[in-house]
C-alpha cells in the first residue's frame, strides 16, 4: 500500500508536489509515549520536604459560607445564635504529637476562610498527615478538604460522630480517604502516626516495643506520657512491632541510596520493551503472549507500606487493604482524662470565637466525657456513650490559670453533662471561689441533676448562665426519647437558677417519636411559662448510630432520597411521620420559635446584649438571620 502510494505523486502536479506537507506516509509504529513520571515525582518530594507540620488538624471551611457548630462529640449544624465553638479537640490532640511531631492547627470554619483560601493554606503548610473532623450535614464538604489533601501526597485520616458509625461506608464512597479514627481518636492518632513513621524508619524500636529516637537513643518523650494509657487495655500491643519486611528494605535503601534500585528497574523495563519489539515482527506474532512489565519499585521517598498485621493491630481504626475496607475492634475508653497533656490552647483564634451573651475572648475547657443518661436522639452514643470519666478539680483550675494568661475571661466548661458528679462539681466551685481567678464561665446541665445549694454555690463561683436540654413538655414524648424528668423539675431548676444569679438557655426538639400537634403546642405553651433568657428549638434529627436512628430506620420514617447533609436538626429535617410531614414540622419548628422570640422579654434580653460593637453587630446579625428564617417557606 506505501508503494502504490508513492508512485501516485507521479502524476501529481508540480506546485502541489512541491507543497511541504507532501511526504511519504510510513509503516505505523509501535507506540513509545515519554515518561515523565520520575521528573514529576523528584520535584513533587522536593516540595513535600518543605512541609511545615507533620500533623495537620482541620475544621474544614463551611460548605455554604455560614456558621457550623462542629466539634469532636458533637454533630454538626448551622447556627442561628452566631456561636462559634473554639476547637479544643483539635488543642487536645495536637497536644498528643508534640514534640516528637510538628502540629498546626486550622481552624478554617473560626477564621472564616473559603475553599480557594484555605486551598492555598494547604499547599503553603503541606502537611505529611491530614486530620479533619467529619459531621453528617457537612460530610461532602469535609471530603473535597480530604481530596486537597491527597493530591498533595498527604497520609488522610477522618474522625468524628458521623465516621464512627459509618466507617466502611464513607471510606468506600470516598477514595481519597486513608484511614478512619472511630471513637475516641486520641490514643489511635498516635499509635498510627508512630506506626507509619516507625515502619519508614524515622524511629528505631527499642526495649518492651517503645519507640527511641536514632540520633540519641532516647524514648520518645510524647509517647511516655501516653504508654500508660496504651497498657490499659491488657491485650494491647504496639502496632509497629508487629512483622513487616518493608521496614528492613526501606533501612537498606536509606544506607544505599535509591539510585541503584531504580537503574535496575529502568535495565530491566528498557530490555522487556525491546523484546516485545522483535517478537512482535516476527512471523506468527499473533499468537505472541504480551509478557508484564516489571513492577516500578516504590522508592523511600513514596514511604514503605505498614503490612496488614500492623494495620490490623491498631484498636479503632478503619482502613483499606487493597479492595478491602476493614474495621478493626473497638478501643477500650481511656481510664482517666488526667493523664491527657494540657490541650495546645494557643493554637486556637480566640479572637474568632463568641458566644451570645458573653463578652472577650472565651474558650472550652472539658471537664469530662460520657453521661449516665440514655436520651435516645443524643450522640453521645456514638462518641463516650456511658463511660463516665471525670478531670480533676484540681487540673481544671491548673487550666484556667493558664487561659487567663492566654487573655482568655470567660469559659464554657464543655462536657455531655457538667454536673454529672455532685463532688466534682462543688469542689471545683469551692477552689473557683478561693483562687478568685475573676473568669466567669457557662455549662451544660440536666434539670434533674441540679439542686439549689449546688446552684448557689455555681452562681457564687463565676457561673452565669446554663443551658439546659429541655426538650419537650409532653411527658409520653420525653419517656419514650427517654429523657426521664419531671416538669415541675424543670420549673424548680430554672428558679433556683435565677436566683442564683444564672442565665437560663433552654434547648427544645421538635418532632420526637410520639410528638404530635397537641404536643407541639404544649412544649410552645411550657417555653413561655418558664424562666428562660434564650430558646432554641430544634428539628429531631437522626444521626447515624443513635438509638433514634435505629428506630426511624426500622419504622421507615427517613423521607426517600434522603442524602446526609440534610440530617441538620437546626434548619432542615429528614423525617416524615405518619401524622407530621417534614413541612409540618419545619412549620412548627419556626413557630415555636417565633412565638417564644417575639415577646417583650427575649427583646429586651437581645438588647440588653447590645452594650459593646461587637455586641450590636452580633445582635443584628442574628435577628435579620432569624427574620429571614422564620419568613421562610
Amino acid at each position: 500500500m506505501a508503494d502504490s502510494a508513492v508512485k501516485l505523486t507521479d502524476t501529481i502536479p508540480e506546485d502541489v508536489k512541491n507543497n511541504l506537507g507532501t511526504r511519504r506516509i510510513v509503516s505505523l509504529p509501535e507506540a513509545n509515549f515519554p515518561d515523565a513520571d520520575q521528573i514529576v515525582r523528584d520535584g513533587a518530594v522536593a516540595r513535600k520536604t518543605e512541609s511545615k507540620a507533620d500533623v495537620m488538624l482541620v475544621n474544614p471551611p463551611a460548605p455554604d459560607g455560614a456558621l457550623w457548630i462542629r466539634t469532636q462529640h458533637r454533630v454538626g449544624r448551622r447556627t442561628r445564635e452566631n456561636m462559634v465553638w473554639p476547637q479544643v479537640s483539635l488543642a487536645q490532640m495536637a497536644a498528643l504529637m508534640v514534640p516528637e511531631y510538628t502540629v498546626a492547627v486550622s481552624d478554617a470554619m473560626a477564621e472564616r476562610m473559603s475553599w480557594p483560601d484555605f486551598e492555598d493554606y494547604l499547599r503553603e503548610v503541606r502537611p505529611k498527615y491530614y486530620l479533619t473532623q467529619v459531621t453528617a450535614p457537612t460530610l461532602t464538604n469535609d471530603m473535597y478538604g480530604v481530596f486537597l489533601a491527597k493530591s498533595l501526597g498527604a497520609v488522610t485520616i477522618g474522625f468524628g460522630t458521623h465516621v464512627t458509625p459509618v466507617a466502611r461506608e464513607t471510606l468506600r464512597q470516598f477514595p481519597a480517604l486513608d484511614y478512619v479514627l472511630r471513637g475516641e481518636p486520641e490514643m489511635t492518632l498516635r499509635e498510627l502516626v508512630d506506626t507509619l513513621e516507625a515502619v519508614n524508619g524515622r524511629w528505631d524500636i527499642g526495649e518492651e516495643g517503645k519507640l527511641c529516637d536514632p540520633k540519641t537513643g532516647q524514648w520518645l518523650e510524647g509517647q511516655s506520657r501516653i504508654w500508660k494509657m496504651w497498657q490499659e487495655d491488657a491485650t494491647w500491643k504496639p502496632a509497629w512491632t508487629y512483622p513487616n519486611e518493608a521496614m528492613g528494605q526501606v533501612a537498606e535503601e536509606n544506607a544505599n541510596g535509591f539510585n541503584g534500585t531504580a537503574k535496575s528497574f529502568n535495565k530491566a523495563h528498557g530490555t522487556a520493551t525491546k523484546a516485545i519489539k522483535k517478537a512482535t515482527k516476527k512471523k506468527g506474532a499473533e499468537n505472541f503472549v504480551l509478557p508484564v512489565l516489571p513492577a516500578k519499585p516504590v522508592s523511600a521517598y513514596d514511604g514503605a507500606q505498614p503490612s496488614y498485621d500492623q494495620l490490623a493491630a491498631i484498636r479503632g481504626l478503619s482502613w483499606r487493604w487493597n479492595s478491602e475496607i476493614i474495621s478493626n475492634w473497638d478501643r477500650h475508653f481511656f481510664e482517666s482524662l488526667d493523664d491527657l497533656p494540657m490541650p495546645m490552647h494557643h493554637l486556637l483564634p480566640f479572637d474568632k470565637y463568641r458566644m451570645p451573651m458573653i463578652k472577650g475572648k472565651f474558650t472550652f475547657i472539658v471537664t469530662s466525657r460520657g453521661c449516665p443518661a440514655g436520651c435516645k436522639y443524643c450522640i453521645k452514643h456514638v462518641s463516650y456513650q456511658n463511660s463516665v470519666r471525670l478531670r480533676s478539680p484540681k487540673l481544671l483550675v491548673e487550666e484556667m490559670k493558664l487561659l487567663k494568661d492566654l487573655g482568655i475571661v470567660h469559659v464554657h466548661m464543655y462536657a455531655d453533662l457538667f454536673t454529672v458528679n455532685r463532688d466534682q462539681v462543688m469542689e471545683l466551685c469551692d477552689l473557683l471561689i478561693e483562687e478568685d481567678l475573676g473568669l466567669t464561665w457557662t455549662c451544660n446541665s440536666r434539670v434533674d441533676y441540679v439542686d439549689e445549694e449546688l446552684l448557689h454555690k455555681m452562681g457564687k463561683a463565676g457561673c452565669m448562665l446554663i443551658s439546659w436540654g429541655i426538650e419537650s413538655a409532653n411527658e409520653m414524648v420525653l419517656k419514650r426519647a427517654r429523657k426521664g424528668y419531671k416538669k415541675e423539675q424543670a420549673h424548680k431548676a430554672l428558679k433556683w437558677a435565677k436566683e442564683a444569679g444564672i442565665k437560663n438557655w433552654g434547648y427544645f426538639i421538635i418532632g420526637l417519636p410520639g410528638e404530635t400537634v397537641d404536643s407541639i403546642k404544649e412544649t410552645m405553651a411550657f417555653s413561655k411559662e418558664v424562666d428562660l433568657d434564650i430558646a432554641l428549638f430544634h428539628v429531631a434529627a437522626p444521626y447515624p448510630g443513635t438509638p433514634f436512628f435505629f428506630e426511624v430506620i426500622e419504622n421507615n420514617w427517613f423521607r426517600s432520597g434522603t442524602n446526609w447533609e440534610e440530617v441538620d436538626m437546626d434548619k432542615g429535617t429528614v423525617l416524615d411521620y405518619e401524622n407530621l410531614s417534614a413541612e409540618e414540622l419545619m412549620y412548627w419548628q419556626k413557630r415555636a420559635f417565633r412565638e417564644w422570640a417575639f415577646r417583650p422579654k427575649p427583646i429586651w434580653t437581645m438588647l440588653r446584649s447590645m452594650n459593646t460593637w461587637q455586641g450590636f453587630r452580633s445582635a443584628i446579625d442574628i435577628g435579620l438571620q432569624t427574620l429571614g428564617w422564620v419568613g421562610e417557606d
